[in-house]
């Protein structure tokens, strides 16, 4: 009986620890003002520079999961004075990396956009389950002492400041599309952890909540509204992994199309494709190199070939033909001349 009630009692010590820590660390304080802009400063540098280690540097500085662990607290608990602090700090902290980013856009606005600027445009539901994942190890590493290193790889995994950033640059270029893509995966991450880290303290004793939901309806309120974003998001997000899906099964159908279609044509190979959506049609960007010369008869039998696409646009192939010439000991191995049949030639090996 003693052992039992000393462990409840060293449960409820380490309850009241965690929740202090949670409430302490949500302060708007000039440790979170420093951190979160030093973070912006490396992650948005490190997204201009199209630099992994710079955008993984800039997760780990960033505060921004501890008003997020605030606001998941506040509603567990009902603390309604802990969740406008977290609201604040978390505004706070959200228009900190927003205006550093902001300033280095606007000086930068010349570096094109690289991969990781690109990777954070389009959100889909992948996304929202790394965050659901990574909020639910973030909170019970808080709540566990001996594991609180996982919160490392929970800045790594549900990432916030990066894609902040990668809006924001986007934003001051006037390339709306990507600036709303990457704000709804900073919003997604924002909901899903504040989620998940709501769900995990309360299966870990963080009930306080309970004695209110009675004569509180706002509690009831502010939770369903936690719930309802998440639903919205899984419904927004899945439509974007359906889009998602589609777009790359239908680049793969085209690479494929085009790759057999280019087998006759002596020499020829498919070193690029893109598929971009402009004035009503879908365009289909080829770069193919080959000794042969492609006419405009040859790209409309291209085309003629070509999967549906999935937009229902017109289809239009533009293919940027680089000539090669390919040397052997006994000369040129594909020497087309003016006149001969190139179809006839053995293929590239």
């Amino acid at each position: 009986m003693n052992t039992s009630a000393n462990n409840k009692e060293s449960r409820l010590l380490e309850i009241q620890a965690a929740r202090a820590d949670i409430i302490s660390n949500a302060q708007f304080d000039k440790a979170f003002i420093i951190m979160n802009a030093l973070a912006a400063i490396i992650a948005s540098y490190g997204l201009l520079a199209d630099s992994a280690s710079g955008v993984i540097g800039a997760m780990l500085v960033a505060m921004l999961l501890s008003p997020i662990a605030g606001v998941s607290l506040s509603l567990v608990d009902g603390n309604h004075a802990l969740l406008r602090q977290s609201l604040l700090s978390l505004g706070g902290g959200v228009g900190i990396v927003m205006l550093c980013a902001l300033i280095i856009g606007f000086f930068h606005s010349d570096i094109p956009a690289g991969k990781e600027l690109l990777a954070r445009t389009h959100p889909n539901y992948l996304d929202l389950m790394i965050a659901l994942a990574g909020g639910a190890v973030g909170a019970y590493a808080v709540i566990t002492p001996r594991i609180v290193n996982a919160v490392v790889g929970v800045a790594i995994a549900t990432a916030l400041v990066p894609p902040l950033c990668t809006g924001t640059i986007f934003a001051i270029r006037g390339e709306w599309d990507n600036a709303l893509g990457a704000y709804l995966l900073t919003f997604a991450n924002i909901v899903a952890i504040q989620f998940a880290f709501s769900i995990v303290l309360w299966l870990c004793g963080f009930h306080k909540a309970i004695d209110a939901f009675y004569r509180d309806e706002k509690i009831v309120w502010l939770n369903g509204v936690s719930l309802a974003l998440m639903v919205l998001l899984f419904v927004v997000l899945g439509a974007n992994t359906n889009k998602l899906v589609t777009s790359m099964l239908f680049e793969a159908s085209t690479r494929k199309v085009l790759y057999e279609e280019l087998k006759p044509y002596a020499g020829s190979q498919l070193l690029n494709l893109r598929i971009d959506k402009e004035d009503g049609h879908t365009i289909i960007r080829a770069l193919v190199h080959s000794p042969y010369d492609f006419s405009a008869q040859d790209v409309t039998k291209l085309e003629s070939k070509l999967p549906a696409s999935p937009t229902h646009l017109p289809i239009e192939l533009r293919l940027r033909h680089v000539k090669v010439k390919v040397m052997t000991k006994n000369g040129d191995k594909y020497d087309v001349k003016v006149g001969e049949d190139a179809l006839s030639i053995t293929n590239f090996q």
